[in-house]
């Protein structure tokens, strides 16, 4: 019955969300969408939880931010609710106090399905950077004060995209140990499910502020888990790459042996411990180095590095955001890396092999994917 598995690759783009399917040969592929056409959609999430359900994080410049839920994969979206103007809990404001809280919501960032144990819980990341939950699918929202009343909160500043709260994960081994990502503030981690939150970027580069390995400061893009082991972190900074093997609390750089170790996404594949994917791109410019798109790997227990494009293969300046890649849980790993460019390439084979879904798309923020 493997072979009649089907693969579903969700894209949230610049005029709207789109779904690619195929089976897991991933040569064929069919293409559907635009869905909340129009809108900047700046994630899809599908629920693994919940086979079908799927979320979409989309942001118009005329009606605002909005998410949507479809329970038949993409067939039918109803629009759910988004948290109201947020004051980061119920917490009372004295006298003179500046309300740096009383900010509207710009834009929904990032979707993340809770734990299993936790059915109907989903977590929500917005600008200005805050986190919310809702354990009831979207219904209703509640701010994580822990995080958005934090008391570093004055000395975060906003990237170049904005002060948004980009990157959830949640420990599969401690559901109750979560990690956040905020540019430009660095990451951050609670062990009591959001209670309390420390940062934890001890050893990271901040090469654009006067104390180089500040507490916080630093302009995270990416962070990701080991699915094997995951006391493993794996990092995409404006100043770098790391890894973690302590659960966040110190960093290795790794990155400097790469032509340009700057970069938005990093991905980990299921079954592959020890292993983690980058696209590095030229930090100026923030397109492909030499003209020429390049994924490379890092192999944590060798430190080494391995190409996984041939050389001539994608000419051109790709440029790819932070949630623009993604990795499958089929055997044999398929990855799919969306460009600003709007084109969806693909390795059905873990990078042995390349190919582009013959469809242009508008300029693609996020690749996410599923598989039934």
């Amino acid at each position: 019955m493997v072979g009649k598995r089907s693969v579903s690759v969700w894209l949230g783009t610049r005029k709207g969300a789109y779904v690619a399917r195929s089976n897991v040969a991933r040569k064929k592929w069919t293409v559907h969408g635009p869905f909340q056409d129009g809108s900047d959609v700046f994630h899809v999430a599908p629920d693994p939880r919940h086979p079908g359900t799927v979320y979409s994080a989309a942001n118009n410049g005329w009606w605002g931010p909005a998410l949507y839920r479809s329970r038949d994969g993409g067939k039918k979206w109803t629009e759910v609710s988004v948290p109201g103007t947020p004051r980061f809990g119920e917490r009372k404001m004295t006298d003179g106090e500046p309300p740096a809280a009383k900010f509207p919501i710009k834009n929904l960032w990032h979707i993340e399905p809770g734990p299993p144990g936790e059915p109907k819980s989903v977590f929500l990341g917005v600008d200005p950077a805050a986190l919310y939950r809702s354990d009831d699918e979207g219904a209703h929202w509640e701010g994580v004060s822990g995080i958005n009343e934090h008391s570093t909160r004055s000395r975060w500043n906003p990237g170049a995209g904005g002060l948004c709260l980009h990157t959830i994960l949640i420990d599969p081994q401690q559901p109750r140990r979560m990690y956040i990502g905020i540019s430009a503030a660095g990451t951050f981690k609670t062990e009591d499910g959001g209670a309390h939150w420390s940062p934890c970027n001890k050893g990271v580069e901040a090469p654009f502020l006067p104390e180089k390995f500040p507490e916080l400061g630093q302009c995270v893009h990416k962070v990701a888990l080991d699915p094997e082991d995951p006391s493993v972190l794996y990092r995409q900074d404006h100043g770098g790459i790391y890894v973690s093997r302590d659960r966040a609390d110190h960093w290795t750089r790794v990155g400097k042996p790469l032509p340009e170790d700057f970069g938005f996404v990093v991905a980990t594949a299921a079954g592959r411990p020890g292993e983690a994917t980058f696209i590095p791109e030229i930090g100026e410019s923030r397109t492909a180095i030499g003209g020429q798109f390049q994924v490379y790997r890092w192999h944590r227990d060798s430190k080494k590095w391995s190409p996984l494009v041939r050389k001539g293969l994608f000419p051109g300046f790709f440029g790819v955001h932070r949630e623009g890649m993604a990795i499958d849980d089929l055997p044999t790993n398929g990855i799919y890396v969306g460009s600003t460019t709007g084109t969806l390439v693909l390795s059905p084979d873990y990078g042995r092999s390349w190919s582009a879904v013959p469809y242009q798309f508008p300029g693609i923020h996020s690749v996410s994917v599923s598989t039934a």
